[in-house]
């Protein structure tokens, strides 16, 4: 039974890693962590560093208040224990990211119908939210996007620490998504491969769409998705729902 009663849809977020790429975060993080720990070395052994980003992403991750930044949340608890200030943190980031970040290209796949679903909603007349988990930079974000050959793709939207002030599964991520765009939460669909950090969504009223081509469900199927396919089954839904305005 489809889940938008009203008539038609208007808006589909999209997640990134395992939804639109093929990228192990297991092998990707610690590779990231490693490289921009170099830049960090008069500051901190490169273990040490590595644990404190690490720590200071779980935290970001847990977080519950929402006040501030992701990204002002996440550089007041880093730069504290390395005695530097934001702006000193954010211009080393931006070194490593013009110099090394290239080298991780080679642990993101693209996904091969990524593009073609992209443009399948945007021919439909869909607002497009890229909603990946805002634990990083736009600067990385972008990377994996230009990897995966989309980062010229027109998103409305993409969630990054610097815009966002929740991440997932928190139901402030979404909410916060939904007042940006306007929009009513049985008029979007939230398109992901994690059962518990996408298909959060839902206790924000937003339907989903569990991609499962590389499905992560980490606690059994405690999550329930309206739909599931691949992204070629998602082209199909989006052609039966019908797209608000669409074309």
């Amino acid at each position: 039974m489809d889940r938008f009663h009203h008539g038609g849809i208007e808006g589909v977020w999209f997640d990134l890693d395992g939804t639109l790429l093929d990228v192990e975060m297991r092998r990707f993080i610690p590779a990231y962590t490693r490289g921009l720990a170099g830049y960090f070395a008069d500051l901190a052994p490169p273990e040490n560093f590595a644990e404190l980003l690490l720590a200071t992403t779980l935290e970001l991750l847990r977080r519950e208040d929402g006040a501030g930044s992701n990204e002002a949340f996440f550089l007041e608890r880093v730069t504290a224990p390395l005695g530097i200030d934001g702006e000193d943190f954010k211009g080393r980031l931006a070194v490593y990211c013009d110099a090394e970040l290239a080298a991780l290209a080679p642990l993101v796949r693209p996904h091969p119908l990524a593009r073609a679903a992209l443009e399948h909603c945007r021919r439909a007349g869909l607002r497009v939210v890229l909603a990946t988990n805002p634990v990083f930079p736009r600067a990385v974000i972008e990377a994996r996007m230009a990897w995966g050959g989309f980062v010229d793709y027109p998103f409305e939207l993409v969630t990054t620490y610097e815009n966002s002030r929740y991440c997932k599964p928190h139901p402030g991520y979404f909410s916060d998504i939904l007042e940006r765009m306007g929009l009513a939460p049985d008029r979007c669909l939230m398109i992901g491969n994690d059962t518990e950090l996408d298909l959060a969504a839902r206790r924000a009223g937003v339907p989903t769409f569990l991609a499962d081509t590389w499905l992560i469900d980490r606690l059994q199927g405690a999550f329930r998705a309206d739909y599931r396919g691949s992204l070629a089954d998602l082209c199909r839904l989006v052609d039966r729902l019908g797209a608000v305005g669409g074309h």
